[in-house]
Formats: structure tokens, sequence, C-alpha cells
């Protein structure tokens, strides 16, 4: 992943310290958000406001729903996975009155359902990892037409094991995204 940010011009935001502690990232502005969709998209529009970034970047951790999947993986489409209006007519995913059930930022990455439930079992929406903020930053920045990034560091397998393994996992992320993304 070669990836070059300008600190100057660029915001991170991140659900909790523990995912990212300041002291890691040094000269960079970053945004905690606290968990979930509604506070991500709180924080993040706060931000916006203040800061005027060129560039967001999100980083946290994931759970992987694909076998083998593990380390610091970019994601470029995201999808609401506890959007369910199939009542009305709608796809498993897509908001009510609106055309696409899908969030596209950039090529080549791996999909994240977002939603908010911690998942410690697959989810009826198919995608590559799952996590709990992403698709709300990144429609905030389509929206606003603000250059969305986005890493997740893989921290468990959304199984059993999931809440375990994650709080277990998160200081290995933290680094890998500091040294490969931040090239700190």
């Amino acid at each position: 992943m070669v990836t070059r940010f300008d600190p100057q011009k660029t915001l991170l935001i991140v659900a909790l310290e523990n995912e990212l502690p300041r002291n890691t990232a040094a000269g960079w502005t970053i945004v905690y958000s606290g968990v979930g969709k509604v506070n991500a998209a709180i924080a993040l529009s706060d931000a916006i406001a203040m800061h005027q970034p060129k560039h967001v970047v999100n980083f946290g951790s994931a759970g992987a729903l694909r076998p083998g999947l593990a380390g610091l993986h970019r994601v470029t489409r995201f999808l609401q996975r506890d959007m369910d209006v199939r009542a009305l007519g709608f796809a498993l995913g897509q908001t009510a009155f609106e055309d696409d059930g899908e969030i596209l930022a950039g090529t080549g990455g791996l999909s994240c359902g977002t939603g908010d439930q911690f998942v410690s079992a697959p989810p009826e929406l198919t995608s590559d990892l799952v996590d709990m903020e992403a698709y709300a930053l990144a429609k905030i920045c389509q929206q606003k037409a603000i250059d969305f990034h986005c890493f997740k560091f893989i921290s468990d397998n959304a199984d059993g094991y999931a809440a375990h393994d994650w709080s277990q996992q998160l200081a290995i992320g933290a680094k890998l995204f500091c040294a490969e993304i931040l090239h700190q």
C-alpha cells in the first residue's frame, strides 16, 4: 500500500483512541468518533466544518468474513448491512428512496458492511469485512465531495471469538497503519 497523504490537508478519523493512540500519529489531526454510524456521522461532520480537509482517512479494526484475510487492507466498497426496508420493496442494504445500496471510494479494495451491531456470526448481507462506522463516513465524504480513504486492520474473524480477539489485536493494527500509511 503506497499511499502518501499530506498531514496538513488530511483528517484521520478513528472510532476509539485505543485503535490509534494519539502519540503514535504525531503531527496528524485525529478525530475520535466513538462507536457506531451516528457517532461517526456527528464527529466527521463537525470535524469537516472545523478543519476543512482535502482528504479524510478512516482507520480502524474490522472483522473478516472472508477466510484467510489478515493484516491491513484498503477498503473501497461500503455497504450498510443493517439497513433493511425490504418490506417496502428495496434491496437489503439499500437506503429507502435512494438509488444505490453501496458507496464506492476507489477501486481494488475490499468491501465492508457497516452496521450498529458487533458481529460474532455472519450477517445476511455479504461483504469481505464488517465494521461499525465506515459506511457513514464514506457517505458524508461522497456528499461533500471530499476524497475518502479507508484502511481496516483485521482484528477478528467475526465469529464466537471476535470480542476476545478484537481486544488482543488493536496495538498491532495501529503499528501497521502508522508504518504503511502514515510512513511513521
